[in-house]
């Protein structure tokens, strides 16, 4: 089961695994509201300040997430336009504005480096999107994600991504992850993960971080009826759950960011779902450790 277990979520991809980079769309249903938690020093992010508390507009009509660093952010404006296209976006006295908060991942040190998703790429992945159980493994944001690259850049594992979904109550809880990570990957019981080293407490090598910048990305949908400050919560809780799984984490050459949408009208514990979403994003952090080469 995948965040497409979720009613009325779907997800697109595009991929080139030539030039190893894509992106993935994630649709949720409307009426929704959503929020964002970002951890570490280097992220890369598009309309993301419209997601903290109190600002004037609470839904939105799509999540980016994409490969390419900075460049790769080109990749929201073809999702815009086919959200406009389809006559989704906020209403103005002027037509309809679509919200697609949007971050990336940096693996323009893997593959080909001049290829980035651009807005065709977001338009093929929106074009794509789909309920059935998302597709994971080397695909999509996570074509040319690695990790472990603490050590160096001969050291670092192929990352990827993958998806889950958990119930909660009544309530279903998706987590998408595209794991691009500096450290490495552990268990909840401490076990290394696909060849990740057992020192991971050691200092971070600059030149690794430096040549082989990092974050990984955490996508949430559910249909509990949840609030922004309640899904603030959530979103804490997946940022402890990479800091579970993922050795070290966090750091400054991370963006880690976690977007987490409530698009359902169900009754759900507060402090259950925070469970839910810890223990589902830190299996899909496995997962897509174990998926590497896939």
């Amino acid at each position: 089961m995948t965040i497409t277990s979720v009613k009325g979520v779907t997800v697109g991809h595009w991929s080139d695994p030539a030039a190893m980079t894509g992106c993935t769309v994630i649709v949720p249903p409307s009426p929704n509201v959503a929020t964002v938690e970002i951890r570490g020093g280097a992220p890369g992010t598009r309309e993301v300040a419209l997601l903290a508390p109190g600002m004037a507009v609470e839904e939105i009509h799509a999540i980016l997430l994409t490969g390419g660093s900075a460049f790769g952010l080109a990749a929201a404006d073809g999702v815009v336009q086919e959200l406009e296209a389809d006559g989704i976006g906020h209403p103005t006295m002027y037509g309809n504005v679509p919200i697609v908060p949007s971050a990336v991942i940096y693996d323009l040190g893997v593959g080909q480096s001049s290829v980035r998703p651009d807005a065709k790429a977001g338009s093929s992945a929106y074009r794509a999107r789909s309920a059935a159980p998302v597709v994971s493994g080397r695909v999509g944001a996570g074509t040319g994600a690695t990790f472990g690259k603490w050590r160096g850049p001969d050291a670092a594992q192929p990352g990827g991504l993958a998806s889950v979904s958990l119930a909660c109550g009544d309530a279903t809880i998706g987590v998408l992850v595209v794991l691009n990570a500096v450290g490495d990957v552990v268990d909840l019981a401490g076990n290394p993960v696909s060849g990740s080293g057992p020192n991971a407490t050691e200092p971070l090598d600059s030149a690794a971080g430096t040549a082989l910048s990092n974050t990984t990305l955490v996508a949430v949908a559910t249909d509990a009826s949840f609030g922004r400050a309640e899904l603030g919560r959530l979103a804490i809780r997946c940022q402890d759950a990479l800091a579970a799984t993922i050795r070290p984490s966090h750091t400054r050459y991370d963006g880690d960011a976690a977007f987490v949408v409530s698009c359902g009208d169900v009754a759900a514990d507060l402090d259950l779902a925070m469970e839910v979403v810890f223990a589902a994003t830190a299996q899909a952090i496995v997962e897509a450790a174990s998926l590497r080469g896939q």
